[in-house]
């Protein structure tokens, strides 16, 4: 968590005479919005899920800023803060380093430049929204984190989605290596930072079926998102209805006032995180005073900014001075090897926000698809269904428009324009499989090349390289794949055992990392061997049953982050010595049984976890250090949701979460509520209609 703080604390040396006030008196002032009211009603059903009802879409985004901020205002704070560039004044060191890639990239400045061309529906939720949460913050001054934080204008919910939309894709890993002076990585190689890039808390599943692969004859829509359980980009569930046609049930991150995955009465999408190559790293050539760098045979001057960041030090509050630079080919990083520049997907670009609202408001294929042809979004996989029985898959990402003959894996030449792109491709370009053969779609952070099974996969030859399309496979995709492939149709109860599938295939990448230590020589050391025979009875599944399925776990554990990153596995020995080494200190065994030793835990709750690092039901990261040494799942399946439509096209849709909707609220009944079926794999109603919400509501207010 503290990967670039050696500048910061440097840095701090250089200015440690400065005052504790300095930054509230510094903040960035933002200018009031104009004061208006909003017509919208809150109902609160059985698990505290919100159901916002406004006149228009603006009184919507009010509605659901307010509640969220009931059930999450820290977070909430923490994504603004962000946004200000004020993160380190609120959570340190760690938080300057955020605030340090937002001067960087220049995402105020692009919010700032693209506002006035959004739609003015798009505007009036934003700031309808960043109104909520002024209201929140007035009426509740003694939650405010950081004084002059609000109030909260609409370019401020721009900049978030600019500033994180980058971080899905790997952007703050690559400058993290270039701002630590490390070589670039290439996109299969990407270092972690603390902004998210850590390969344990990437993943996500996405199944579509139509009604031909059906038993019941309806459209199937999962939605099987792994994220954090806890902080910035965990899922928070709501409802959302107006009298504009603004009908969604789903999930949003804090900080946005539109669902980003769920459905409306007509159609439905989720998302997983893809990786196809989409930055590009240019060493320029610098004049010898290092102002200017050559382009075409040309000079050019090398812009050159002074920055202060605002960095909290226990009780005190230091600026932090630090310079930014930038070429046309996007912004500079100096470092002991050269200055090298960054070019990536969606650069300069603030369409996410008016993608996202006009996906929401889509009410048909066509209107659905004009709406993501707005290339707002940089990176993710969209996993379509509707209640025509239509099922998709679109690769999405805004593929650099690349000109042949540089190698865009490497650090490109940065004094020829040659290698500058200047967009991205059209939709039309992109990966996408509509109603397959099959009778199904699926993704699990798999290469798009497997998706759809035999006869109906996309062709890699119909595809430049140089789009960069990934071809890496995860277990995950390779079980549901083959499962989902399986002759005749399938009843509900088939495809749910499926999502819930605990399974590894032989052939998946897992299968020859555990034979390679099965082959370990460890004659040499009796504990390693009793290990090798306990782990030579596994039965590939992490579903608690075999003796051997919590060591099966911790090994496969410790090769996953280098298999993420295309790094060489570690050493077989080593690692099996680390994992009954770590074994013994927790449980005092190397076969305690993994219900025992996978635990979902919140405040007074702790339930048995099963699943798998790199299966279908995914438990993929562990807390490090817990007081009775057990493994706490921190990430994995966190918000599910079931969509379908039956043949007369009526919606019908259930979900789970991890913890409850009262994220940050110890003291509510639904802070830890659908812990216990989300433990045993059950799912609560979605009273999606407004008159089902009413009949279910524990509360109904105006904000």
């Amino acid at each position: 968590m503290k990967r670039w703080a050696k500048w910061t604390l440097a840095s701090v040396a250089t200015v440690a005479v400065a005052s504790a006030v300095w930054e509230p008196l510094t903040a960035q002032e933002e200018p009031a919005q104009p004061q208006r009211a909003y017509d919208v009603e809150i109902v609160r059903d059985e698990f505290g899920v919100p159901h916002i009802n406004g006149k228009t879409d603006a009184d919507a985004a009010y509605g659901l800023a307010y509640a969220h901020a009931e059930d999450d205002f820290a977070t909430i704070q923490e994504v603004i803060a962000m946004t200000r560039g004020r993160d380190g004044a609120m959570t340190g060191p760690d938080g300057a380093q955020i605030d340090y890639v937002a001067q960087l990239l220049g995402v105020r400045d692009t919010a700032v430049r693209a506002y006035p061309s959004l739609s003015p529906e798009v505007r009036r939720v934003l700031e309808a929204y960043a109104a909520g949460l002024n209201y929140y913050a007035q009426k509740h001054p003694s939650e405010v984190r950081l004084s002059k934080l609000f109030p909260v204008t609409g370019q401020d919910i721009v900049t978030g989605f600019v500033l994180r939309a980058p971080f899905f894709y790997g952007l703050d890993g690559v400058i993290g290596a270039l701002s630590e002076g490390k070589p670039a990585p290439n996109e299969d190689a990407l270092p972690m930072t603390p902004i998210g890039r850590d390969p344990s808390l990437n993943g996500s599943n996405a199944f579509a079926l139509a009604p031909s692969k059906m038993a019941d004859g309806k459209t199937w829509l999962i939605s099987n998102s792994h994220q954090p359980y806890e902080g910035q980009v965990a899922w928070y569930e709501a409802v959302v209805h107006s009298g504009e046609g603004l009908d969604m049930a789903g999930a949003l991150f804090p900080g946005s006032p539109f669902v980003l995955l769920g459905h409306n009465r007509n159609l439905g999408w989720t998302n997983t995180v893809n990786r196809p190559d989409l930055i590009d790293v240019y060493k320029l050539v610098l004049s010898d005073d290092g102002t200017k760098y050559r382009l075409d045979g040309q000079w050019k001057p090398l812009e050159k900014k002074r920055i202060w960041l605002a960095v909290r030090f226990g009780p005190f509050t230091l600026p932090v001075p630090k310079t930014i630079y930038r070429s046309v080919h996007g912004p500079v990083i100096q470092n002991k090897n050269g200055s090298f520049a960054l070019r990536y997907a969606g650069i300069d670009n603030a369409k996410a926000v008016e993608q996202y609202y006009r996906n929401t408001k889509a009410q048909t294929w066509e209107e659905w698809t004009k709406s993501m042809s707005i290339g707002g979004v940089p990176a993710t996989n969209f996993i379509y269904a509707d209640k025509t029985g239509r099922i998709a898959y679109i690769y999405n990402a805004l593929f650099p428009d690349r000109a042949p003959g540089f190698d865009y894996t490497k650090v490109l030449p940065g004094d020829t324009s040659k290698a500058i792109w200047k967009g991205p491709v059209g939709f039309d370009r992109f990966p996408k499989i509509v109603s397959p053969k099959s009778g199904f779609v699926q993704n699990a952070n798999n290469t798009p090349y497997l998706a759809a099974g035999p006869g109906s996969e996309l062709n890699p030859a119909d595809f430049s390289p140089l789009l960069g399309i990934e071809r890496g496979m995860t277990n995950r995709g390779l079980r549901a794949t083959a499962l989902l492939s399986q002759a005749g149709k399938l009843t509900p109860e088939q495809l749910l055992t499926i999502k819930f599938d605990k399974g590894y295939a032989r052939d998946s990448w897992e299968g020859g990392w555990i034979a390679k230590v099965l082959a370990a020589n460890v004659k040499d050391a009796p504990d390693l061997a009793q290990a090798q025979q306990l782990l030579a009875t596994w039965d590939w599944t992490s579903d608690g049953v075999g003796a051997a399925d919590t060591l099966a776990e911790r090994l496969i554990r410790t090769a996953s982050t280098k298999h993420w990153r295309r790094e060489a596995l570690p050493d077989p020995k080593e690692a099996l010595k680390e994992a009954v080494e770590d074994m013994m200190t927790r449980f005092g065994r190397i076969d305690p049984p993994l219900a025992e030793a996978q635990r979902l835990r919140r405040g007074t709750v702790d339930l048995p976890m099963l699943g798998g690092t790199d299966t279908l039901r995914a438990t993929t990261a562990w807390d490090k250090d817990q007081g009775d040494k057990k493994f706490r799942v921190r990430h994995g399946d966190s918000f599910i949701m079931l969509v379908r439509w039956d043949q007369q096209g009526n919606v019908q849709s259930q979900s789970i979460q991890p913890y409850g909707s009262a994220t940050t609220r110890p003291g509510s009944p639904h802070y830890t509520d659908q812990m216990a079926l989300f433990a045993g794999q059950k799912f609560k109603p979605v009273h999606f209609e407004w008159a089902d919400a009413l009949r279910h509501a524990k509360q109904h207010y105006r904000p």
